[in-house]
């Protein structure tokens, strides 16, 4: 998969990508990632000015954007522009990414980008969360690293990615590793048990605890099993949750 980034820091990506996953992924030749700068583009290497109608902040000009976009947009380009009114990014968009060869994220900053460079590309809005931050550059490795732990071949383990939070609308189940005492708590029994049916059944029902606790509005997008809804009238009856 090949990620092209327009940008006007393409410093910013520098140590992100030399680390972790997102450099295993480049070793392996999984993703490839280009980053452009809309200033190569600029004649005066200007590229904001002020809105028309007044206000603060400034704007990205479209003429550098639109000749940048251009430059890297192939024929099943899927583009995406990093903006607060986007949809938010959810796993399921994510899931939807992975079926994509090429993605060209446009990174915005100051107060915006010209709306007609919208409205020639038509790029998908998303949005990394409901608060301001200083640009793109940030949401554009969320997006690539998101999108980059699900394609084959990157994980060591590629079931660790599907038993994430939100892949099946729950939050994770909690997780424990050695010593199994610590500073006087103890790792549950069950996980130690060696029964793998009772062990799956404690995650299952630790999830749903742990979601409609902290993210009930999650359920309501699940498909669940009928088992599902059972442990789910367990948890909201209040039983003992087998600690």
């Amino acid at each position: 998969m090949k990620f092209d980034i327009v940008s006007l820091f393409p410093e910013f990506f520098d140590s992100p990508l030399s680390c972790g996953i997102l450099r295993i992924a480049q070793d392996k030749g999984v993703i490839e990632v280009c980053i452009t700068n809309p200033r190569e583009f600029a004649q005066d290497r200007i590229v904001d000015d002020y809105q028309f109608g007044g206000g603060a902040g400034m704007v990205l000009k479209p003429e550098p954007l639109y000749k940048a976009i251009s430059a890297r947009q192939k024929k099943r380009t899927c583009m995406v522009y990093l903006t607060p009114r986007g949809e938010p990014l959810t796993q399921k968009r994510i899931k939807y990414f992975t079926q994509k060869s090429h993605i060209l994220i446009i990174c915005g900053r100051y107060k915006g980008i010209d709306e007609r460079v919208k409205d020639l590309f038509n790029p998908l809005e998303i949005s990394v969360g409901d608060y301001i931050i200083s640009g793109g550059e940030i949401g554009a490795l969320i997006l690539i690293d998101a999108i980059t732990r699900l394609l084959p071949d990157v994980l060591g383990n590629q079931d660790s990615a599907y038993s994430d939070s939100f892949e099946y609308s729950l939050l994770e189940s909690p997780l424990y590793t050695r010593p199994a005492r610590f500073l006087n708590y103890n790792v549950p029994e069950v996980l130690r048990s060696g029964n793998h049916r009772q062990i799956a059944y404690w995650r299952r029902k630790k999830a749903f605890e742990k979601t409609l606790r902290q993210r009930p509005d999650l359920i309501s997008s699940g498909v669940f099993t009928k088992k599902d809804f059972e442990i789910l009238l367990e948890v909201l009856d209040g039983r003992d949750t087998g600690n």
